[in-house]
């Protein structure tokens, strides 16, 4: 218990930090861009490959199942928001706005910190191939889009083939398995990379807070809440059920499906011009009520 109340104060002190310094003027939201992208790019890649370089990977068989229970959660909690807003008429570009926000959790920003920060490195491990299946879920859902809005196939698989956290993944295990050698100064480099990443997203995500931004579109922010974080986790749990998972292979799954949405969801909205503003109050909404349901959820695990 000790280890979930710190992990989690650690983090909302880590975004008052940064909703702190933008209120004094220290930081600005014009910020974020860089931050976020200085972690994309480098210093998230460097954390995931020194993690899978060192891995113990003879638990591959049942991490392979990861990608896929995240999937599986992500289109069944898609399936009752879509029979939800459908009920609601809301309009095409107004339903999807939303229904991304509840099929993408933010797997990589706040589960690879809350995971490490719980369970360690085991949990870490974990964490990296569940989040395989939002990457998956983005291609997924910008193919969707597409073919509902219009777009380009080509630009959708090229922002998955560039992606630098997948090519981390893929290097990190050719790496471990041909045990290739990096020697001690890259190998250090990479940890001292890897290390900037979590203070980083989450400073980062405190500049981005905008508070008033909860109390508009109040009951779609309630519904896609509800949906993100308890619904999804729940119909992950279920999906467990029917797998041989024990242990923390059970646990880490649940608690990434836990996390509130991600900003993969606010990528697509913007790209394939839904009502963004919308998207983003709920992703904002939801990752301040994940702080209280994420410690209740793992406390039950």
């Amino acid at each position: 218990m000790n280890a979930i109340i710190t992990t989690i104060l650690s983090i909302a002190i880590l975004i008052g930090l940064g909703y702190f310094f933008k209120r004094i003027n220290l930081l600005s939201e014009k910020d974020v861009t860089p931050f976020n992208t200085l972690v994309m790019n480098l210093l998230m890649p460097c954390m995931i490959f020194s993690a899978l370089y060192t891995a113990d990977l003879s638990l591959i068989s049942d991490l392979a199942i990861f990608p896929f229970i995240n999937i599986l959660s992500s289109f069944g909690t898609g399936a009752i928001a879509f029979i939800i807003f459908k009920a609601l008429k809301l309009d095409q570009k107004t339903m999807w706005s939303v229904i991304v926000v509840v099929m993408i959790a933010n797997t990589g920003f706040m589960g690879y910190p809350v995971n490490l920060g719980i369970y360690g490195q085991a949990g870490f491990f974990r964490a990296i191939f569940f989040d395989l299946g939002t990457t998956a879920l983005f291609l997924i859902l910008s193919f969707i889009l597409i073919f509902k809005f219009g777009g380009s196939p080509k630009v959708a698989i090229k922002k998955i083939l560039t992606f630098p956290v997948l090519w981390a993944v893929i290097l990190g295990l050719i790496f471990n398995i041909y045990s290739i050698p990096i020697g001690p100064i890259l190998d250090t480099t990479i940890t001292y990379l890897g290390n900037g990443a979590i203070p980083l997203i989450m400073i980062s995500l405190g500049v981005s807070i905008h508070l008033e931004g909860i109390f508009k579109n109040i009951s779609m922010v309630g519904i896609t809440s509800i949906l993100k974080l308890i619904i999804f986790p729940l119909i992950a749990l279920f999906v467990i059920s029917f797998t041989s998972l024990t242990g923390l292979s059970v646990d880490v799954p649940i608690v990434e499906a836990a996390m509130p949405s991600g900003m993969l969801s606010l990528v697509l909205a913007i790209t394939y011009k839904l009502d963004y503003r919308l998207t983003s109050n709920c992703i904002l909404a939801n990752t301040i009520f994940s702080l209280i349901s994420l410690p209740i959820i793992i406390f039950l695990l």
